[in-house]
């Protein structure tokens, strides 16, 4: 008798669940939100780059660093495109450095407007004094300046912070945030900056003649129905 019982309590709870079951059922199915993982762009050295122009091996990976030096590098681009993401990186430029990092942007044209640039270069060299607010370390090149200069000496290794989601960016460099904007706030700029406007591209990395070396570069691609 005490075994019949159980089974009558197992086919209660059963029916119990399958009631449940089918009710959520009939609302719509539960969605199970996740995050993707974060994944290390310079894990396999050079393999999942391109080089775009510039000298043949201008770029080379050495002991966990990317880095191109001297005139002629080209740019280069990841192998994959991306839309919404958060990228993290560390970089170091010698006095004088100039470079940037390339976001949404084609294969063709200038990276720096037909995607868009947020620049690194060195602050305190005396042949950039005289640059535009929106030139200096962590702008978005040639539109938005940096809500305060927190550039370190050259020489010395800096890390940035890149949040692109849909039309909003955000730009963090050595632990401040520095840019929180939207890129629909700049419709004068559309013409001749019309990488404001995509929604994904390439991200690549610049080198203007000086070394510029890159290391500990992570990127998570973020769902847009987070925005």
């Amino acid at each position: 008798m005490y075994g019949v019982k159980l089974v009558l309590v197992f086919l209660v709870f059963s029916l119990m669940l399958c009631a449940s079951s089918c009710h959520r059922s009939s609302q719509g199915a539960v969605r199970i939100r996740t995050r993707s993982p974060e994944a290390n762009l310079l894990a396999t050295g050079l393999i999942g780059w391109q080089q775009i122009g510039g000298r043949e091996e201008a770029w080379r990976f050495e002991d966990g660093v990317l880095y191109a030096e001297g005139e002629n590098a080209g740019w280069l681009a990841t192998a994959r495109q991306y839309e919404d993401f958060a990228l993290s990186v560390e970089f170091r430029i010698p006095p004088g450095g100039n470079s940037g990092i390339f976001l949404r942007t084609p294969l063709e044209g200038n990276p720096a407007y037909a995607g868009v640039e947020i620049q690194i270069v060195d602050d305190y060299a005396e042949q950039w004094r005289d640059l535009e607010p929106e030139q200096y370390a962590g702008s978005i090149y040639g539109v938005q300046a940096p809500a305060e200069h927190v550039s370190q000496k050259p020489g010395e290794w800096q890390q940035m912070v890149i949040v692109a989601r849909g039309s909003r960016l955000k730009v963090g460099l050595n632990g401040e945030k520095i840019i929180d904007t939207d890129l629909t706030y700049y419709p004068d700029q559309f013409q001749t900056h019309p990488g404001l406007t995509r929604t994904g591209g390439y991200i690549g990395l610049q080198s203007q003649g000086g070394r510029v070396e890159f290391r500990n570069m992570t990127i998570r691609e973020l769902p847009r129905e987070d925005m």
